[in-house]
Order: structure tokens, then sequence, then C-alpha cells
């Protein structure tokens, strides 16, 4: 994976950039997580992930988000989508990446709960962003 540009949204606003970790298991489930306190979208659930240092790879900031937020090493993972999506808080452009190993097990190490999920999920209220990503997940496990 290579390393993006900052960019501008359309409202002139600058775009946050932010790898998100899509963790799949070999029986399909996944993994969400349930932001923290004092964060936007407290208590949402979520992909698990964060934003692009300057100069980090997408794949670099993942791997470096994935081992501060759960306490795992990502060993393979790969771009399966971009989205963009306009947040009161901010713009972003997410990138999802479908993370199929790992060593470790993951562990909410900023106190925010996790679940292992398929669809339906059973946890609420969901990010707004990761709505279409459980849609293409529905989609994939169909095809």
């Amino acid at each position: 994976m290579s390393d993006v540009k900052a960019d501008i949204a359309p409202d002139g606003r600058k775009v946050t950039e932010v790898a998100v970790g899509v963790m799949v298991q070999p029986d399909g489930r996944y993994l969400l997580a349930q932001r923290p306190a004092g964060k936007p979208y407290e208590g949402y659930w979520e992909f698990p992930g964060g934003k692009l240092e300057a100069g980090e790879s997408i794949e670099a900031a993942l791997g470096r988000e994935l081992h501060e937020e759960l306490g795992i090493d990502v060993t393979a993972c790969q771009l399966w989508r971009t989205l963009e999506h306009d947040y009161l808080h901010a713009y972003v452009r997410l990138f999802f990446c479908k993370v199929t190993e790992w060593t470790g097990t993951p562990l909410g190490r900023e106190g925010q709960a996790i679940a292992w999920q398929s669809l339906p999920v059973e946890v609420a209220p969901l990010l707004p962003a990761a709505i279409p990503i459980l849609e293409w997940l529905e989609e994939e496990k169909r095809e």
C-alpha cells in the first residue's frame, strides 16, 4: 500500500485520513469496538483504527493503531474499500482494510468494549460510516 496525500473536503475542511481494520475470523465474524469516553460519538460501535500520521502508509497506520488499541500485531491485511464520510466534527477518508491474520488476542486497551459480531449485529448504536461496511460484508457473504 502506498502513502496517501492530505486533501481538502468539498466544504474546505481538511480531510482526515483514517486506516480502519475489518478483522475477520475464519468463521466470518468480525470485530467491532465501542468508542471510548471523551471522543466524538462516545459509546458508538465501529471498526477499530485511527488517523494516519504524516508520511505514514495505510498499512503502517493500521498496524500501529491496532497494536495501540487492541494489543495485536497485524500479519496479513489488504486494502479493501475506501469511503468518505462527512461528520460534524471531521470530514474523513476511511481506508478499510481486511485483516485476516494477526498475533495476540484482541483486548480493549483503552478501556473500550469489543465484540465479535456477525450479521445482524447485536451491538448498537453503530457509527454511521460503519453501516455501509456491514452492507458490503453482507453482499460478499451472499456471493
